[in-house]
């Protein structure tokens, strides 16, 4: 029996017993679970190979947040690296260590 034979057999029984909340319960349970599948399955993730993706995908966006993090560091340090060296070469043209050299 599949999800949506069990849903429309516990919609039968709500309407014809009366809903209780066992009943409540069990409808919402296998109506979530039914969407769920069918949003899964929309999606490209309905597989028995889709746990193996998103593992795929997690490793590729630590991958990326690394790069991305490691390029940042690098910048900076690069724009560091320029702002002292010209302020030495600005120490050294104040100080005309140009003219003392000849």
């Amino acid at each position: 029996m599949n999800n949506e034979d069990m849903l429309a057999r516990l919609v039968a029984q709500a309407a014809g017993e009366g809903c209780d909340l066992t009943t409540l319960r069990a409808v919402v349970e296998e109506a979530s679970e039914l969407g769920a599948n069918r949003v899964l399955a929309r999606i490209g993730l309905g597989d028995d190979r889709a746990h193996e993706d998103l593992d795929e995908l997690r490793e590729l966006l630590g991958a990326w947040r690394a790069a991305k993090a490691s390029a940042w560091k690098a910048a900076v340090e690069w724009i560091v690296r320029l702002v002292l060296a010209l302020l030495l070469i600005g120490i050294a043209v104040r100080l005309d260590v140009p003219g003392l050299l000849k």
